[in-house]
């Protein structure tokens, strides 16, 4: 385990403070906490970026779909004969 030190401005410290105190837990505890939560949504982001950038190059490739095929293939869910997924 490191140690990174923080320097916390008082709009953020006190209302930490208050919240460790409230949850009985520590503030190195809560500070880990939102840490993790940030990478974790961070990467996250990457990954729909990362998503997005491979979708538009498909796009520019000529692989998509007609839209009629995928209304057609999204409207016989539910039904006895639903179909496959339309390919490009």
């Amino acid at each position: 385990m490191s140690i990174t030190s923080v320097r916390l401005n008082d709009d953020v410290d006190k209302p930490l403070d208050y919240l460790a105190k409230k949850l009985d837990r520590s503030k190195n505890y809560l500070i880990n906490q939102a840490v993790r939560e940030f990478l974790a949504r961070q990467s996250l982001e990457e990954t729909r970026w990362q998503d997005t950038l491979e979708a538009l190059e498909s796009i520019k490739s000529g692989q998509s779909v007609d839209e009629a095929d995928v209304n057609a293939w999204l409207n016989s869910w539910g039904t006895g004969a639903r179909t496959s997924a339309p390919k490009p």
